[in-house]
């Protein structure tokens, strides 16, 4: 909650969103149980809500999730443009490096909304790939965790995954309006070296967390 609290103080609200999910995850697997999230879930959703009514941009984006293409060249443009970069694609895809969206269109195409650029060059086919990849990816995390040798390999591993998996899900489900937008990179596509640094420097030690598991359950 303090460090949350921090975050939240710069503004960062998807940021802060994935640093106490994840750390719920974590607190589950360590072994709390149900009815505490349910006695502190009420409080929290009230904490949101809040976070939201007090600062307009955040309003203005539910508002825009809502319905983006009421306002489609103010509010909702970032997400509207997603959504026809996406709908570009089709099924096979313009082409890799076939973009158009990328071109001052969508903005930040090389990091927030980088999946749509991925979706329009892919189609439907590729950013299927990715999903599944991603999906594997994270099936691995859980499995090596489950497997860990002890409790703390376990719970390093189930956060170091819930961290990735939670920025996955958040980025897609924006670039494709089933969220109100929010600033979130996607793992491993993204720009950025700091982002690209940390991501692997995580899966080195979900890898070394493996290393110690027993072969025949993973």
């Amino acid at each position: 909650g303090f460090i949350g609290g921090l975050v939240i103080l710069e503004k960062h609200m998807s940021g802060t969103m994935v640093i106490v999910m994840s750390s719920v995850l974590v607190l589950y697997l360590g072994g709390a149980k149900i009815r505490h999230f349910a006695i502190l879930s009420m409080p929290a959703i009230l904490g949101v809500i809040g976070l939201v009514a007090v600062e307009s941009y955040r309003l203005a984006r539910w508002e825009t999730f809502l319905n983006p293409w009421k306002d489609k060249l103010g509010s909702g443009y970032q997400v509207v443009q997603s959504l026809l970069a996406i709908g570009s694609g089709g099924i096979f895809g313009l082409g890799l490096g076939q973009s158009r969206q990328k071109y001052l269109y969508i903005p930040e195409a090389h990091n927030d909304f980088i999946f749509s650029i991925l979706s329009e060059e892919l189609g439907f086919v590729g950013a299927s790939v990715v999903i599944v990849l991603f999906l594997l990816l994270i099936w691995r995390g859980i499995k090596i965790a489950v497997n860990a040798p002890d409790t703390f390999g376990s719970l390093l591993a189930g956060g170091l995954i819930s961290l990735i998996a939670l920025q996955i899900i958040i980025n897609i489900a924006v670039v494709t309006a089933s969220m109100p937008a929010t600033g979130m990179q996607l793992p491993f596509f993204s720009a950025g070296g700091s982002s690209m640094v940390f991501m692997l420097s995580g899966m080195g030690m979900i890898l070394s967390v493996s290393k110690f598991s027993s072969k025949k359950n993973l």
